[in-house]
Parts: structure tokens; C-alpha cells; sequence
């Protein structure tokens, strides 16, 4: 961000270096990168940028955009360097503890939404349930209850630093009464008799040949456990495919998240269990199957 140009670093000036920076470096989103990172840097909005293009920034913000630029230079998620990424139109902290969460999961949270409605409308003696399993930041359990108001959830994951940050999430969001956060491996801290309406989970669904492929910016900055499966990937949503019935009431909903290199793999699984009827996939905008949805017999 040096030049011996007399023009001076202008918004505008310092996002068009940088984009092209960014976009020399493989980055998907070069000018929303830029944008996010120098509006943290002045604290402002990004929208606030667009007024203020012929400003100069102070050196202050200078220097603390330059060292966001060389850490997303190096691979940093941008939500890891701002700490927080917008999803279900809800800002999530996260840290290098957690899933930055995906867009794609919005498709898991909408089916989910869909599903406790449905189940909702036949429920007059008791309150939802709804189970979100390897909750991460926390912003599948968030999404699900700030639109299902009346709703039960309990939130879980193995990882204690991962919970950390879903609690912060939690009572940021005033949603501590509703959402319950415990450690568990899946099920295993569940008491044994533990039902629910709706269980719902973006679990590890990379395979270790897909995990070593994944770019870099993944790889070295994004919890391990929190994408690596197995060998082949479908190995943790098996073992919820195997137990999610237990901790199911009748005509319950599970829905999970999976990678469309495992999308026919997971359903042989469901079909092979005879557990399942109404089984659904869902894809993404890019027209990839994404979400696996099944109702209890």
C-alpha cells in the first residue's frame, strides 16, 4: 500500500488496490473482502463507505487495514479477522474455534423452520423441541429459535472453546432462556429418554482426500474436527442417522447438512436403516444437493 504517487490514499483508492490484491491472491469476493475489512478498520459501516470514497483515512486506520490486509493475504477468513459473519440476517462472532458459518446452511435453517411450524400446528399439551447438534458458533440453534419464538432448543457440541463462543452468541441474542448449551459427543450426554421435534445438524462431512484439496484459507484457519469426517465422510452422519430415532417423538424431523460428494452415500444410509419415510433433498442455489431431511416412521 506504498507507492512513491503523491496521490493520497483515498476509500476509494485503498478499496481498488486492494481488491486487485485480494483478487491476485484467489480470493471469491476481492471487493467485498476489501470493503468489510476497511470499514472495521474506520469502525463504520460498509454501506458508509460508498459516501465516503474521496476521504482520507486517518493513519491509525492505515496501519490497523494494513495488517488485516496481510493476514487475508495469508489466508485469514475475513470473519475471523473481524470476528463475526452475518447469518439468517444475524451477525454470529466467531473465532478460529468455530465453522464460519455458510450461506449454504441457510438451507438447512429454512427446512428446519418449515418442519417445526408443521410439527408446531399439532402441539396444544407441550413446547417445542428442537435439538441442534455440533452447534459451533451457535447460529443454526439462534436462527431456529429467534423464528420459532415458543420453541425449546438444546444446543450441543464437543468442543468446549466452540460452546464458549455460542454462549456469547447466546446471550448477545437475549436467548439464554430458550437455548440450552451443553458438551456432548452427538447424543452421548443426552439423558437416555431426551425426545425432540426437530433435530437439526450441519455435523463433519469431508472426506480426507476432499479435506486435503480444501484451499488453504480452510484449511489452516477453520477447526479441523469441525469439517473432517473420516475417510469417506459419511461416517459422523451415520452414527446420527443410527441414533437421532432414539431422541426422536413420532413423525420427528431430522435434517442435516451434507456435501454433494456424499448426497446418494447418505441416503443408501437412510434407506438401509428403514427408519426414515418422506425423505428429502434439498439443493443449494448452485443447484447442488445440500440438505438430507427425513421423518421418523
Amino acid at each position: 500500500m506504498t507507492t512513491p504517487s503523491t496521490e493520497p490514499w483515498t476509500v476509494l483508492r485503498l478499496l481498488q488496490w486492494t481488491s486487485d490484491f485480494f483478487k491476485s491472491r484467489g480470493s471469491e469476493s476481492p471487493r467485498l473482502d476489501a470493503e468489510i475489512l476497511l470499514a472495521h478498520a474506520r469502525d463504520c459501516e460498509r454501506i458508509e463507505l460508498y459516501t465516503a470514497f474521496a476521504e482520507v483515512p486517518s493513519d491509525e486506520q492505515r496501519i490497523a487495514f494494513r495488517e488485516l490486509v496481510r493476514r487475508r493475504g495469508e489466508g485469514a477468513p475475513v470473519a475471523q479477522l473481524v470476528g463475526f459473519r452475518e447469518f439468517y440476517s444475524i451477525p454470529i462472532r466467531v473465532d478460529d474455534n468455530v465453522l464460519v458459518p455458510r450461506p449454504e446452511t441457510e438451507h438447512l435453517v429454512v427446512e428446519a423452520i418449515d418442519q417445526a411450524k408443521r410439527i408446531a400446528a399439532n402441539l396444544t399439551d407441550r413446547p417445542l423441541r428442537i435439538l441442534d447438534i455440533g452447534t459451533g458458533s451457535g447460529a443454526i440453534a439462534i436462527a431456529v429459535a429467534k423464528s420459532m419464538q415458543d420453541a425449546e432448543v438444546v444446543a450441543v457440541d464437543v468442543s468446549l472453546p466452540a460452546l464458549d463462543i455460542a454462549r456469547w452468541n447466546v446471550d448477545k441474542q437475549k436467548l439464554s432462556d430458550r437455548i440450552t448449551l451443553l458438551q456432548s459427543d452427538l447424543f452421548d450426554a443426552l439423558q437416555p429418554d431426551a425426545r425432540f421435534d426437530v433435530i437439526c445438524s450441519n455435523p463433519p462431512y469431508i472426506s480426507q482426500s476432499e479435506y486435503d484439496e480444501l484451499p488453504e484459507t480452510v484449511r489452516n484457519h477453520e477447526p479441523r474436527g469441525a469439517l473432517l469426517s473420516g475417510a469417506d465422510g459419511t461416517e459422523i452422519i451415520a452414527r446420527i442417522l443410527a441414533d437421532a430415532p432414539a431422541h426422536l417423538f413420532p413423525d420427528g424431523q431430522l435434517i442435516l447438512e451434507y456435501s454433494p460428494m456424499i448426497a446418494d452415500a447418505c441416503k443408501a444410509i437412510a434407506d438401509a436403516s428403514g427408519q426414515w419415510t418422506e425423505i428429502k433433498r434439498i439443493r443449494d442455489l448452485a443447484g447442488h444437493q445440500r440438505v438430507l431431511s427425513l421423518q421418523l416412521q
